[in-house]
């Protein structure tokens, strides 16, 4: 696979160390690079000591405020003692205590929904992602944080980084695809990085074939893309008649920038209509995946996990390993099947620490070797309801290890496949 290594216009490397700017005519945007030579920062710690500093920063702040404001208006002490966090509420909302002659009710205890921050999805948000702008995974952070900015990452790993390290406030990842499958460097990232999985997003994918403007299908002799858009277009490109060499690289709107920046008449691109519409390139053909039934699963990660709730269909997502063979196997999925939850994925990865268990057999004649598996679990529940928290339970009793990656509500938007080979829009 090819690496490509486009210019980025005005890109401010966050992470990588003694990189600086460069200035190009192409669309500006801000970039993550992958950072060496630090560890990341660690989640019970930071994001713990940063939260609480800054509650008690506004807390301080708000009291002052409030004391000044009823130091030169003492008519209005009454509704500056409700400001919380420079936020005014009626004090009879809050059941303040007022100085008076009347005996009043204490103030009510807080609640854990007090404490708790409010969704965040739709408002302004730094979202990481994986890719230049114009790929799929930067559609699918619009549409988890249609308001959000979406932040640009080489690798994976940069936006795990970049939400550990406050640089992005979510990550939007794939996971999966209906026909490539799992994205399997994701799922071992999730294990080694602490962040919480706070929703999914299911976004169908719509290949075009990108070339320079004027450029005719005759002038072509390659055709380049990420592995898996060249692999779902295949049999389209054979009877569109390009007989043409197919190169694999990092991405599919890496591609099209690649052709585009080195003005390359005898080579297309793999990618996005939106991918044309940044890099001014023309669509030859529209649509030209192989199967029209192709959609890409995303989750959204963060920092801190959200509240399950029992007022919509929610998912949770878990990793477990145990060391007992497929017998052990059986009894976990059990517990889920004895209290009617239904498992949506079970993905198994080997154990990168211990990959290999040795086994000594009854007959003294030598040791059995088996792989040591790590299983990811999606099932249908929300950890607020009681059967989720008594399945794990149960699970953890047969297990070795267990996490639980998030509980998050579940995709419920429309879902329409993209067009058909038969209604395809060819310009070739």
């Amino acid at each position: 696979m090819h690496t490509l290594s486009p210019p980025y216009s005005n890109a401010l490397s966050y992470l990588h160390r003694g990189s600086e700017p460069t200035f190009r005519v192409v669309p500006t945007r801000i970039t993550v690079k992958c950072g060496y030579g630090f560890e990341p920062a660690s989640f019970s710690q930071g994001v713990g000591s940063t939260r609480t500093d800054w509650q008690s920063a506004c807390a301080i702040l708000s009291s002052k405020v409030d004391s000044q404001n009823e130091d030169s208006n003492p008519t209005a002490a009454g509704e500056n003692i409700a400001a919380v966090n420079g936020h005014k509420s009626a004090g009879t909302d809050l059941n303040l205590v007022h100085v008076s002659g009347e005996k009043t009710l204490p103030p009510k205890p807080l609640t854990i929904s007090d404490l708790s921050p409010a969704p965040m999805h739709g408002s302004q948000l730094r979202v990481a992602y994986q890719g230049v702008p114009g790929a799929y995974s930067e559609a699918a952070a619009g549409k988890a944080y249609p308001n959000g900015e979406a932040i640009p990452c080489y690798q994976f790993e940069v936006a795990f980084q970049a939400v550990e390290l406050w640089i992005a406030d979510r990550a939007v990842l794939p996971v999966e695809n209906s026909l490539g499958g799992s994205i399997h460097r994701n799922y071992d990232l999730l294990l080694r990085h602490r962040l919480h999985i706070v929703g999914e997003v299911q976004l169908p994918v719509h290949h075009c074939l990108l070339a320079l403007p004027g450029v005719r299908s005759e002038y072509l002799t390659r055709v380049i893309s990420h592995p898996q858009a060249l692999a779902q277009c295949e049999h389209t490109l054979t009877k569109l008649g390009l007989n043409v060499a197919r190169e694999a690289v990092d991405d599919t709107a890496g591609a099209a920038e690649f052709v585009a920046t080195n003005n390359l008449r005898d080579t297309a691109a793999i990618a996005s209509a939106r991918a044309a519409e940044l890099y001014g390139l023309q669509i030859l053909a529209d649509g030209i995946q192989d199967d029209p039934n192709n959609v890409t699963r995303f989750v959204m990660l963060a920092r801190e996990p959200i509240i399950p709730r029992t007022d919509r269909p929610f998912k949770t997502s878990i990793v477990f390993a145990h060391d007992k063979g497929t017998s052990v196997l059986f009894k976990v999925l059990s517990a889920f099947a004895f209290r009617n939850i239904s498992l949506t994925k079970i993905e198994s990865r080997p154990h990168r620490n211990r990959p290999i268990r040795i086994v000594d057999d009854d007959k003294n004649e030598g040791t059995a070797k088996h792989f040591e598996y790590m299983f990811y679990v999606d099932f249908e529940a929300s950890m607020a309801e009681v059967r989720a928290q008594n399945a794990l339970a149960e699970v953890q009793e047969f297990t070795s290890f267990l996490r639980v990656l998030g509980s998050y509500p579940m995709d419920m938007t429309p879902w329409s496949p993209s067009a058909s080979p038969s209604s395809r829009e060819s310009r070739i």
